[in-house]
């Protein structure tokens, strides 16, 4: 059975869609099992390939829709792994906010002499109050 060359071109766009998200596939496996082993290098390391796995898959996709569009079962499989990325990301977000309350329960932020000269933002917070402004 010969192929055409539409079919062909298909077959070569979809192989060069498969690598890039694969490998945002196979980062985010990894990532939820450093998560899950709660081993923070790993997790560095891990979101580190995750990223640069995600821009090159968005780049590989960006550069299929202009020409001529990305097969479903994979727009459908970038899209799943987009929600992957999401729910750890709100996953560890809560896991932050509930590690800071622990902290704040044992740490008092107000108890310590000096403790409070910066805020949650990064800002000078003295004593509850933020304002002012720094003149050049």
């Amino acid at each position: 059975m010969m192929t055409t060359p539409h079919e062909h071109q298909a077959v070569q766009q979809v192989a060069e869609l498969e690598r890039p998200l694969q490998a945002v596939e196979d980062s985010l496996v990894a990532l939820g099992a450093a998560l899950t082993h709660r081993d923070a290098r790993a997790v560095d390391e891990v979101a580190a390939q995750l990223h640069a796995a995600l821009a090159a898959a968005v780049d590989h996709f960006a550069r299929a829709a202009r020409s001529g569009g990305v097969p479903p079962r994979l727009r459908q499989r970038l899209a799943a792994a987009s929600g992957q990325v999401a729910a750890q990301r709100e996953a560890l977000a809560r896991a932050t906010v509930s590690l800071d309350r622990a902290m704040d329960v044992l740490m008092p932020v107000r108890a310590l002499p000096g403790a409070s000269l910066y805020g949650a933002l990064g800002n000078t917070d003295r004593n509850g109050t933020s304002g002012g402004s720094l003149l050049a």
